[in-house]
């Protein structure tokens, strides 16, 4: 698709919405133009005209004077049904819905590819910052053997407010709310959920891996305490909830875990709502992007850039995916992880290879051993509420040697 000026049909005017109308209301090397804008509540004040606004989806759907239809909405099952349509219906789409994508990815290409309609979601990871594009176009045939960062700036506000405010996670929390980076039902950042979603999103244009969300571990930050927190700074190391997808000959592992960063690590200087992303390579080395991963501008900003693309023909090749070289998710990755717990009997200590560091106190106590992704997958005490995991360190996949009764023993 090949037009001088666009026409938009855009569902959603809140946040990423009014961003995207300011960032091109400001921009002059766009043609494209908004034509009406879909909305839930039509009683709501609105700082444009309200003969852009319509609560009728059909009027962007069934317009066929409407090029491009952009999905800004919150809910992911609507959005879903919107993009879908969109795409059967032959116009173009832009989106910045991570768990609408992350879920659907499969179905989404095939959609694209029956129907010859572009979907771009440039806006749906890491807001500002382009890694889906540089990972499509700069990246298609590097050796790309590690890919990992910072993809939610709601928990790495909180994170830096622990750790160089000294507040508590509810107020970290609370402020971060505030301040409109995360919502009234925090879970979704703070679980973990959001970032995983932009990982699954990540992992196709990285690897050419299509993997469930429901099968990457998420483990989020919500029972982290100050206990933590000083256990990194007298490391000289910070926490961060930090994506990890690695691979290793074919195989492809991946999580989202709080993680400690050391003092030389560039993430560790990512603050606030920033987010930070680091890519391995066999040509490029390491490489390092940064930039606000939240707010109204920032998301607007990567949704234009999208619209823009679409201006001159651009679609998502899916290099990786339709390379002959064949990759396989895997949850054979063995890791280095310190759980600090308060009750022995919450922790599943068969679980562990290895066991190389033990304190106890009244307070607190933690433990740094060695374990497979798999088994934190798979058991529930991973997600216990009374017990914090951090990641230290990922390893070679050996097995450490260490029996379950040794452990027990040490225990």
């Amino acid at each position: 698709m090949s037009i001088t000026t666009l026409k938009l049909g855009i569902f959603g005017f809140g946040c990423v919405g009014q961003g995207l109308h300011n960032v091109l209301s400001k921009t002059k090397g766009i043609n494209a133009t908004i034509e009406k804008i879909c909305i839930k509540h039509p009683d709501k004040i609105r700082s444009l005209d309200a003969a852009y606004f319509t609560t009728d989806p059909s009027e962007i759907l069934d317009n066929p004077e409407i090029d491009v239809v952009v999905e800004l909405i919150d809910d992911s099952e609507a959005a879903y049904h919107i993009v879908k349509e969109a795409l059967i219906k032959g116009k173009a789409v832009v989106s910045a819905n991570k768990k609408l994508i992350a879920e659907h990815l499969e179905e989404l290409l095939f959609l694209q590819s029956k129907h010859k309609t572009p979907l771009l979601y440039e806006g749906s990871v890491c807001g500002s910052i382009p890694v889906i594009r540089n990972l499509e176009e700069y990246y298609d045939n590097d050796l790309l053997s590690s890919v990992s960062g910072i993809f939610n700036g709601s928990t790495n506000y909180i994170l830096s407010k622990m750790r160089n405010e000294g507040l508590d996670f509810d107020l970290a929390l609370k402020e971060a709310q505030d301040k409109g980076f995360a919502e009234s039902d925090p879970l979704l950042d703070v679980g973990g959920f959001d970032a995983k979603y932009k990982l699954c999103i990540t992992l196709l244009h990285a690897f050419g891996l299509l993997v469930r969300p429901e099968n990457v571990l998420n483990i989020g930050i919500q029972n982290l305490s100050d206990q933590d927190v000083n256990y990194a700074t007298q490391n000289n190391q910070n926490i961060k909830l930090v994506v990890h997808g690695q691979k290793q000959g074919q195989h492809i592992s991946a999580f989202v875990m709080p993680t400690f960063v050391s003092a030389d690590n560039p993430l560790t200087n990512v603050h606030n709502e920033f987010n930070g992303i680091l890519l391995e390579s066999a040509f490029a080395n390491q490489q390092f992007f940064g930039g606000k991963g939240a707010g109204s501008d920032p998301t607007g900003s990567a949704v234009l850039s999208d619209i823009s693309a679409l201006t001159y023909g651009y679609k998502y090749e899916y290099k990786k995916l339709h390379q002959n070289t064949l990759v396989s998710y895997s949850t054979q990755q063995l890791l280095e992880v310190y759980v600090r717990y308060q009750d022995k009997e919450t922790v599943q200590w068969d679980a562990f290879q290895n066991i190389s560091q033990r304190f106890e106190s009244k307070a607190y106590s933690y433990v740094i051993g060695s374990i497979y992704l798999e088994q934190l997958l798979q058991e529930e005490w991973a997600l216990n509420d009374r017990i914090s995991i951090v990641l230290k360190s990922i390893l070679d996949g050996e097995i450490l040697e260490a029996t379950n009764k040794e452990i027990h023993a040490a225990l």
